[in-house]
């Protein structure tokens, strides 16, 4: 598995067949919310979610790795305020620190 053509962005709203697929050979339910996924030669093969962390994955491949790179640009994007936060996290990021 050649990973240097791994593609990590953003499912949309044409990418829910192929997660409810993902999650189904991964006995699990499908992720919800903002979801990211990884594709590698038009494939998805592994997708986490961006609010719970949560992963499913293509457990007939070897995808460790592909888990792994999701897990660190899930981390970056969090990291960088990608506006994954629930609400009331960023309006405690907003809101001014009163001062005594």
């Amino acid at each position: 598995m050649n990973i240097d053509s791994l593609t990590i962005r953003m499912a949309t709203d044409e990418d829910a067949p192929a997660l409810r697929r993902l999650a189904e050979v991964d006995s699990t339910v499908p992720l919800r919310g903002r979801v990211m996924v990884a594709e590698l030669d038009g494939s998805c093969l592994a997708a986490i979610s961006l609010e719970s962390g949560e992963v499913t994955a293509n457990p007939f491949k070897h995808t460790a790795a592909i888990v792994s790179h999701l897990r660190m640009r899930r981390y970056q994007v969090m990291r960088q305020g990608g506006d994954v936060a629930p609400a009331r996290s960023l309006l405690r990021r907003l809101a001014p620190i009163p001062t005594r």
